[in-house]
């Protein structure tokens, strides 16, 4: 009787810590080309056509500001990230070309949406004026 005590007290603990570790979102690991990647496109470059892609493609999830809370954030899973947040803009612009370019999660991919680099690099440099 004891032994199945004991073992139930583990498998509830084991299903806890379970339950707890798929709640976290993994680690998004940008392949190292692109994390030393250059941005061919000077910032102050098109300001205005960032804004309007980000605008377009990023608003409804990402929201006005950056913060994750667009109307469409709530349907979604995982962090949508804080692009004011001082993490956020550690990030390279090559780790947010990958990101924004292949997604993964519910994080769509653009290279089909958006196939020119050019349009990309515009919403990266665009996400640089949303920091804190």
């Amino acid at each position: 009787m004891k032994t199945i005590k004991t073992l139930s007290i583990i498998g509830i603990i084991c299903l806890f810590c379970y339950s707890f570790t798929t709640m976290v979102q993994e680690e998004w690991v940008v392949p190292a080309e692109y994390v030393n990647m250059k941005n061919p496109i000077d910032p102050s470059t098109d300001k205005a056509i960032g804004k309007s892609l980000y605008s377009q493609h990023c608003k409804s999830c990402h929201g006005k500001e950056g913060y994750g809370d667009g109307p469409k954030a709530k349907d979604q899973k995982g962090d949508l990230g804080d692009f004011s947040s001082s993490d956020f803009q550690a990030q390279t612009d090559g780790e947010l070309f990958y990101k924004t370019s292949f997604g993964r999660d519910d994080m769509p991919e653009y290279t089909k949406k958006m196939p020119e680099d050019e349009d990309r690099w515009l919403i990266v440099n665009y996400m640089r004026t949303l920091a804190e």
